[in-house]
């Protein structure tokens, strides 16, 4: 299944959307800019990024993983802090967070296994982090919705760029990474079968993890906030109809995330 994983758009369908939709584009523009990666964002064209190597690859990866475990803590964080208040339960929701800020910091593990970045590039982090982190902290507190929307269509732009640079190793365009292996780190956190270790294999598994952020931020932001349990963590009485679940098999996966109406 991570082999048919594909770039999805989600239309927006409010200002809300819309609002999110362009912050997000705003703020691409300017990682494309920091990290001087450009492409043209129509996967379906096979169109090529303009001349990235494996280096300028990596610089941009630990870029935007740097950034990317920032949503799901900040969401976690406020909404443990919000059932400590209530002195209720989240209804599954914090877990699920947690769970994708884990897996993002990952993300980053292995990037900086194969790349060391140099002190510019660190600082680069540190301050886009800072500024990510306070941006997310106080959307989140007016708006979980938007701020749901947002991570959605971030995560679309991640499967985006995994699956441009795919397209890269498959057309010979990054030679040193035909045959490397993927660090330890990888092949024990993705339990990476033997003779499925390349670094191909290692982009196929995190874009697979980037979808499912995508699927899960899309519906998360479909839904009553304070009210609705997180459908990814509940159980089906009604196992004949598809239902969101933890992996992206066909029958419990929606790219571009499930409506209320099908969950609740």
């Amino acid at each position: 299944m991570i082999k048919n994983v594909r770039f999805e758009h989600r239309q927006p369908e409010d200002f809300s959307d819309r609002f999110a939709l362009g912050i997000m584009r705003m703020l691409r523009k300017g990682a494309d800019f920091l990290t001087g990666y450009s492409h043209d964002a129509d996967v379906a064209t096979g169109a090529k990024p303009y001349k990235m190597s494996e280096r300028k690859w990596l610089i941009r990866f630990i870029f935007l993983e740097s950034v990317a475990a920032v949503p799901g803590m900040v969401g976690g964080m406020l909404r443990h802090l919000h059932s400590l208040r209530r002195m209720r339960r989240d209804n599954g929701w914090i877990e699920s967070l947690l769970e994708e800020a884990y897996n993002e910091r990952m993300h980053l593990l292995t990037f900086l296994k194969m790349a060391e970045p140099g002190w510019f590039m660190r600082f680069m982090c540190l301050g886009a982090q800072g500024v990510f982190f306070n941006s997310m902290f106080i959307s989140y507190l007016i708006s979980p919705r938007t701020a749901h929307r947002f991570v959605g269509y971030l995560e679309e732009e991640a499967v985006l760029t995994y699956s441009l640079v795919l397209q890269d190793i498959e057309n010979g365009l990054l030679p040193k990474w035909e045959k490397l292996q993927a660090p330890d780190i990888a092949i024990d956190y993705w339990k990476m079968p033997e003779g499925k270790r390349t670094i191909k294999d290692l982009i196929l598994y995190i874009r697979a993890d980037e979808a499912k952020h995508r699927e899960v931020n899309h519906t998360l932001s479909n839904l009553v906030q304070s009210l609705d349990p997180n459908p990814f963590v509940s159980e089906y009485k009604d196992n004949t109809k598809p239902h969101p679940g933890k992996g992206i098999a066909d029958r419990e996966y929606k790219g571009i995330g499930w409506d209320r109406h099908e969950v609740v």
